[in-house]
């Protein structure tokens, strides 16, 4: 049985991890101009509930509950995003990845998504964590 990961919709062109949303929707942050570009012309993006999980999670700690809230209305109606859930195949994933680059300090969502961008080479890599290379894919603010 095929993964997910591998049927996403031809219309998917990038991973979206949380320094991405980030760098959009807070506008001091260095990389907002090239990723409110890239947000503003792209067809499709994939994402995973825990990259969602983990940007929320920034917004509350680095402003309040209601930026947080911001975040996720805004997620909500971006309806160019898929956002696959965090189920046990997702965690075996991420969990291979892991135990892979055992040596750097990757958090969950960012072996799920190193692992979502190694079965779909031809998505674009939308982050600002260089972590997100390890496997040899290009940042998009590289």
């Amino acid at each position: 049985m095929a993964e997910k990961t591998d049927r996403l919709p031809g219309h998917i062109e990038a991973c979206v991890d949380s320094g991405a949303f980030i760098a959009f929707f807070d506008k001091s942050d260095t990389w907002h101009p090239l990723f409110a570009g890239l947000f503003a012309r792209t067809k499709g993006l994939v994402t995973t509930s825990l990259v969602i999980a983990e940007t929320h999670g920034w917004f509350v700690r680095r402003f309040d509950s209601y930026r947080g809230l911001e975040f996720l209305a805004f997620i909500e109606a971006l309806n160019i995003l898929t956002v696959l859930p965090t189920d046990t195949e997702m965690l075996s994933q991420g969990r291979l990845m892991l135990k892979k680059f055992s040596d750097q300090n990757l958090t969950l969502a960012d072996a799920c998504g190193l692992s979502i961008l190694k079965k779909n080479p031809k998505l674009k890599n939308w982050s600002t964590d260089r972590h997100l290379a390890l496997t040899g894919r290009k940042l998009v603010i590289d």
